[in-house]
């Protein structure tokens, strides 16, 4: 099996950036700690600040992956072209928010992703991730 995790805008900071809502610990770390986890699952980990290349990293595994979990940070609430580059492939999506989106400003209540994603998991912290690995291997 074969799982893309794919993290958009400042979740590059994680472990500095508002650890009251993010906590204190790097996604390059948790990641290495789901890899030893779950050694039966080939993950890859992909973060851009970028909306083009985060569009360019699901063209290019969204038809031979077998799951991708994807934070989109900010662009959950902006991008229409996210949304349909998810719709376009054929590898389910499974969307996660570390923090409670519906708990926080109004204009992140919306997503343009949930409506195309198999999936979506808001504000368990760094576990949806966890979650979203059981599920595809569920």
């Amino acid at each position: 099996m074969k799982i893309l995790i794919l993290n958009g805008p400042n979740l590059n900071l994680l472990g500095k950036r508002e650890p009251e809502v993010y906590g204190t610990q790097t996604f390059e770390h948790y990641f290495e700690e789901l890899k030893a986890k779950y050694s039966i699952i080939d993950m890859e980990y992909f973060q851009s600040n970028s909306e083009g290349a985060l569009l360019d990293k699901l063209h290019e595994v969204g038809f031979t992956f077998d799951g991708i979990i994807f934070n989109g940070g900010a662009y959950t609430h902006t991008s229409i072209a996210l949304a349909d580059a998810i719709a376009a492939i054929k590898t389910p999506v499974i969307e996660v928010h570390i923090s409670n989106v519906h708990a926080r400003e109004e204009f992140r209540h919306h997503s343009h992703f949930s409506r195309v994603c198999k999936g979506v998991i808001v504000g368990l912290g760094l576990d949806g991730y966890r979650l979203a690995l059981e599920s595809f291997l569920g």
